[in-house]
Formats: C-alpha cells, structure tokens, sequence
C-alpha cells in the first residue's frame, strides 16, 4: 500500500474559499476590500504565467487586484518609486515584486523597500527577523503553505522530528522557524551535511527544497515519514517526445511514495499552496491595517 497522497490542490481551493468569505465580510461590515499589487520586470515566460494566475485568483476571491508590468530594462529609480507609491497608497494592503528580478537590479533593495506590513511574500528583512522571534509577521507563502497541510494532516506535531533539506531564505529556514513555533524539532540539512542520507532517515517529517531534481530517494525515508516536496523542476522528458519536458520535485516521487506515510505530488502539492497563501497573506495585512481581529483559518 502506497502513502497517503496530500492533495494541494484541494487544499489551496479550501484556502480560496476561506480567503473569499473573510473578503465579502471584510466588505459588506467595514466596507474595506483588500488589494494586492503585483509588479513584473521583464519578460520571464514563467514569471509571466505565475502572475497572470495570481491576478486571476485574486480577482476571484473578490480582491482588488493591480498590475504593474515594466520592461526589462527598467531602472532601479524607476522600480523604487512605483514600491514607494504602492506603500502610501491605502487600496493597497499586500505588495508583491515577482522575483527574479533582472540582474541589473538589486533584489534586496527593492523588497526592502516594501512596507513590512504590505510584505506579504515576507521577505522584508523586519518579517524574517519577527518570525525568528516568534513575533507577529508575514510570513513566507511556501512555508506558510507547507505548515498548513502538515497541520491539517497530523494535527499536532509537538515533537516531531523534522529534517529541512535546503537553506535558502525563501523556504529552508522559515519553515524551520515555523516549525520550531509548532513545537517540533527541526534540523535544516543542505547538500554539504555530512552523511545527508542518513540525517532524513531520523525525520518524521522531511521537507525537501534543495532545488535539486529527484534528490530525495526512497531509501532516504524513514518509513511511515511525511513528506513535503516544495521542488519544482523542469528536466527532458523523452518518453513525451524530442524536446518534451515534465515538472519533477526534488523527491523521487516513486521511490518515496512506497516508503512514506503521506507525501505531496508535483505538480499538485505545494505550488498552489503557495498563490493561495499569498492571497490568505493580503487579507491577513488587511485585517490588521485595520486593527481587525485575526481572519480565522488563514494562518498556521
């Protein structure tokens, strides 16, 4: 019998759900409607597709949404002014630059000029700082996401052994931070840890988001282990045809999925988590610009 399959997808519509009625009630008692701002820098087909789908359920969840579309050589004066005029705007309650940005730009500069409190990919430096102190924050989206179907699937996970494999600021460590907060204990690995194998076996729970295709094999599962596949990987798939390609995690999905209890599939598992907590994360920002209670269901 094979593991139990986490269906993101279902998941991520639930999530949408809860975004939309907290939006109508935002609405119709406060006369408020949250709005969240997207701007793009040049022509990444993938950036591309990513921000037309967050435009799209953002608008159907009742959002305002506001695209900001800017050609590739935009300069950096120019991208900050539109961040500054984004802050001071009041329609606007979650500001979000798609990364990468082109190379001629400085990527921590810009998201730092981002209010914290608008910062709803929770990269701004005072987020990644509150959450390390178990202070309210934005909180990261894939991370966020991740905790969400790790909570729904085992409930409580006090004591629960977690090895992250991958450091980066984006997933590695605040879901560490996430998980310290949910009382397990987490071990971040990466691809120099010593004996790397053998530091997954010991984990109830393994997030792998390495970046590195189908990395996590089988016999690196503890058995009956929950697995959380944030990778998405785009390798040749010949079997489709010359040139094909397929998205893989970073787990080997057939290995893994004999030896797990439950794991996410890719496609299908933590990618919609992610523009689904995006959305959770502007109605969160503007609850509280507000001083709104909490909208329940939209936080781990």
């Amino acid at each position: 019998m094979g593991a139990h399959i986490i269906d993101g997808k279902a998941f991520a519509a639930t999530v949408r759900e809860k975004v939309a009625g907290h939006v109508s009630r935002m609405v119709e008692e406060h006369g408020i409607k949250p709005g969240l701002a997207v701007v793009l820098v040049g022509e990444d087909p993938a950036s591309q597709v990513y921000v037309r789908n967050k435009g799209k359920q953002t608008a159907e969840s009742g959002m305002a949404s506001f695209e900001h579309k800017l050609p590739a050589d935009t300069d950096e004066a120019t991208l900050l002014a539109i961040v500054e005029k984004l802050n001071a705007d009041p329609a606007v309650h979650g500001i979000l630059v798609q990364l990468p940005l082109p190379a001629h730009l400085n990527s921590d500069l810009i998201i730092n000029t981002i209010a914290p409190e608008k910062d709803v990919d929770g990269f701004h430096v005072v987020n990644v700082g509150r959450l390390g102190a178990g202070l309210k924050a934005m909180i990261p989206c894939t991370p966020l996401g991740s905790l969400m179907m790790l909570k729904d699937f085992h409930g409580d996970l006090s004591g629960m052994n977690a090895v992250i494999v991958g450091r980066s600021n984006i997933v590695g460590k605040p879901m560490a931070q996430l998980l310290l907060g949910a009382n397990a204990t987490p071990t971040i690995a990466h691809s120099r840890t010593k004996d790397l194998p053998d530091v997954v076996r010991q984990a109830d729970i393994v997030v792998a988001a390495v970046g590195r295709p189908e990395m996590v094999l089988g016999d690196w599962i503890k058995p009956g282990a929950t697995v959380i596949d944030v990778g998405i990987n785009r390798v040749p798939a010949p079997e489709k045809g010359e040139g094909k390609h397929k998205i893989v995690g970073d787990v080997h999905f057939e290995s893994a999925e004999k030896v797990a209890g439950a794991i996410t599939p890719v496609p299908g598992g933590v990618g919609p988590m992610t523009i689904a907590c995006l959305l959770a994360n502007t109605v969160t920002a503007a609850a509280r610009s507000a001083g709104l209670p909490e909208p329940e269901g939209l936080t781990a």
